[in-house]
């Protein structure tokens, strides 16, 4: 668990927590959207069913920058160094500005009295800031990915239902109908993993022919 948030009427608003595993995404992907829970709290002295529901978003961990700076997309400017830094300084054509095209991030760099260790500086610096704004780039798509995948958390989005007093467990996309609600909240849904894995390739495999016509 990476974190949570306990609610004040007891339960939790939120949880977030990390799944290990080969596959783990492509098996667990099926669990985004609105799980729909109907049952007769412990304090319902009438008995009445109430409906709740909790949405759930599933997203890939992402793996760690693999950065590669294209030449094509640099322009590299050298002029001499201005400022303080001493005469050997300012007598070559030391300084480096790289400006990467695509982005329009520009670097500079004159500290040094070696036009090359310079760059070297300054492509650093480049790289840094180009995986700085990837990762924010990656946040913001993984959050309008979460987004969609939760939807607005309303019971007309609901792509799966838990009815205890029924002991019925409905999952809409797969038009199922099970029982033995208690031995599902445990963990044992790997039937219906596999049949929306299944359903989703056939999907894809359809669109394809579609797309093929």
């Amino acid at each position: 668990i990476l974190s949570q948030s306990q609610s004040e009427k007891g339960g939790f608003k939120e949880v977030i927590f990390k799944v290990s595993g080969r596959g783990s995404y492509s098996k667990l992907k099926f669990e985004s959207g609105v799980h729909r829970v109907q049952r007769v709290p412990a304090t319902e002295a009438q008995g009445r069913i109430h409906t709740s529901t909790a949405t759930v978003a599933v997203l890939p961990e992402a793996e760690e920058d693999d950065l590669v700076i294209n030449e094509d997309d640099l322009k590299i400017d050298v002029y001499r160094a201005g400022g303080h830094g001493g005469q050997g300084v300012n007598t070559t054509d030391s300084a480096v500005r790289i400006t990467h095209l695509p982005t329009g991030e520009v670097v500079i760099c004159q500290d040094e009295r070696s036009q090359l260790k310079n760059k070297t500086k300054a492509m650093a610096v480049l790289r840094s800031r180009l995986l700085a704004r990837a990762a924010e780039e990656r946040q913001e798509r993984e959050s309008s990915a979460r987004n969609a995948q939760i939807g607005r958390g309303e019971r007309s989005e609901k792509m799966r239902t838990y009815n205890f007093p029924q002991d019925r467990l409905t999952d809409r996309r797969l038009g199922y109908n099970l029982s033995n609600l208690d031995r599902r909240m445990d963990g044992d849904i790997d039937d219906l993993v596999d049949a929306l894995s299944e359903q989703d390739q056939a999907d894809r495999m359809s669109r394809l022919e579609e797309d093929g016509d």
